[in-house]
């Protein structure tokens, strides 16, 4: 028994082969191909499916120490690319890349129809954007009609991928989330977006529960890959979700924390959010859960910004050295609003700010107030999140800002929270491979699943010191005054 995992990514495609303890034993990958011009982003999805296969084929050819025998074929991936589909089930047009910007003029003509709250309490989402597969649909519509008469079927990748493994056409929840025609409470397709996009409901596939199994691969894909008959596939979740998995956030109370140039969270909860618009709600991977998914931009970008243009001769690795070595906490409030403020205040006027500075400061007290600065942004989203009736008990961090202990130990101290950061650092291929074991049995949770696979690399407990608490009042302060400001010059 074993597991083989598809990550449907947007920059590469990887499979990933695990036996039935979870150790990994093979990984392939191949870069996506894309067709650009100006703001439009499209791929075929066909090649996309024959690299599919050529990667299967490679894992499962591989000479290995145990005779490798897969069990199932667990998807993860992106969301929202769209696939359009004729009667005979093959693509119209290439597939239009989330990252498709063709469709503004749809998101203002939807948004001038649409209810926003209405859209926030059915779709869980903060804005209509191009992202979503329901502007490219309308955009069809408006700009090639002849096209759109002849569209069979409307799916996301991760459901055209399934189909063409499988024979058979579903779409997980936890997916369909991503299209602005997806209502997360009653977990069916949303009617009034779907009659504004020129949508009808027959043309989307029936929806199923994320990390459902669909069946059998087909004749082809067995031929085609070299994979015995009776492989089955399970259709998994998005790829964030499964990386939440494999971190081993599966129940309440936990925030996984990726640190990249963006600073994004997830937390699992048992209801949506009817009566607030400051966090972005979806379905979730477990059967009636949702997952809050608020994201700062001026998170690690603002480390990324800081030490190009101000310490450009030294390695993060050596800021974190120098910095260690100081007194902390720091005296100096940074506010990290360099790029506007997204969750929780979304004020996309909002601007950094560096407040406190005495002639003994130097570069290095300046990069520890970046960092507090962060982790005081990061305080802000979590109160976001614990202000809904959620309490956090743990962050599990995740992405390059991870692997630093200083800036993880910032974190910890300024929102007073545990940080643990995983051993594993591939968690979404990993949190697939255990929706696979959950499935077939080899564990009765996900809970359990994690418990016994998951293991933690650091932890750092907080030591949230009165200065500390002190800095955060200034942060909140400086931030409420700068508001006044920008309001005042309006």
């Amino acid at each position: 028994m074993g597991y083989l995992v598809i990550d449907l990514g947007s920059t590469n495609i990887k499979a990933a082969s695990f036996n039935d303890a979870l150790i990994p034993q093979q990984w392939a990958s191949r870069p996506v191909e894309y067709i650009r011009d100006k703001d439009r982003v499209e791929f075929n999805a066909d090649s996309y499916v024959d690299v599919i296969y050529e990667l299967l084929k490679e894992i499962t050819g591989r000479d290995t120490s145990e005779k490798f025998s897969p069990d199932q074929i667990v998807l993860t991936g992106q969301a929202e690319s769209l696939v359009v589909l004729n009667e005979k089930m093959n693509p119209l047009i290439n597939a239009v890349s989330w990252m498709d910007e063709r469709s503004v003029d749809e998101c203002e003509h939807l948004n001038n129809i649409i209810d926003s709250d209405e859209y926030y309490k059915r779709t869980g989402q903060l804005a209509i954007l191009p992202t979503w597969s329901a502007t490219k649909i309308l955009w069809l519509k408006k700009n090639n009609p002849d096209l759109f008469s002849k569209a069979a079927h409307y799916v996301l990748l991760k459901d055209y991928i399934a189909y063409r493994l499988t024979g058979e056409l579903a779409a997980d929840c936890s997916i369909a989330t991503f299209s602005s025609y997806f209502d997360i409470r009653k977990k069916e397709y949303w009617g009034e977006m779907l009659e504004a996009c020129g949508i009808d409901p027959g043309q989307l596939p029936n929806l199923v529960e994320p990390c459902t199994s669909l069946g059998r691969i087909t004749r082809d894909t067995a031929m085609k890959t070299g994979l015995p008959k009776d492989v089955r596939v399970n259709i998994g979740t998005l790829d964030h979700f499964a990386g939440m998995i494999g971190t081993g956030n599966v129940r309440e109370g936990i925030v996984t924390l990726s640190i990249g140039t963006v600073m994004a969270l997830a937390t699992i909860a048992r209801q949506p959010l009817t009566d607030s618009r400051k966090l972005a709600v979806h379905y979730g991977f477990i059967k009636d859960t949702y997952v809050y998914l608020p994201v700062a931009e001026s998170g690690g970008f603002c480390l990324e910004w800081f030490k190009n243009n101000f310490m450009s001769q030294y390695s993060f690795q050596e800021i974190d050295t120098l910095a260690s070595r100081r007194d902390y906490p720091n005296e100096i409030i940074f506010l990290p609003y360099i790029k506007g403020s997204n969750a929780p205040d979304f004020d996309p006027d909002a601007s950094g700010m560096f407040y406190g500075l005495q002639g003994r400061h130097d570069a290095i007290d300046l990069a520890r107030s970046v960092m507090e600065g962060m982790g005081h942004l990061l305080t802000k989203n979590i109160q976001g999140i614990t202000a809904n009736s959620l309490n956090i008990d743990r962050i599990i961090a995740t992405g390059g800002g991870a692997k630093s202990d200083y800036l993880c130990r910032v974190l910890a101290d300024v929102t007073n929270t545990p940080i643990e950061v995983p051993k594993e650092s591939e968690a979404t291929c990993l949190g697939a491979a255990i929706i696979g074991a959950v499935d077939d049995g080899l564990y009765n949770s996900f809970e359990n699943a994690v418990e016994e696979v998951i293991q933690k690399n650091r932890r750092f407990n907080p030591n949230h010191t009165h200065t500390m608490k002190k800095n955060r009042q200034k942060f909140n302060a400086l931030y409420d005054a700068a508001l006044r400001m920008e309001r005042s010059e309006e």
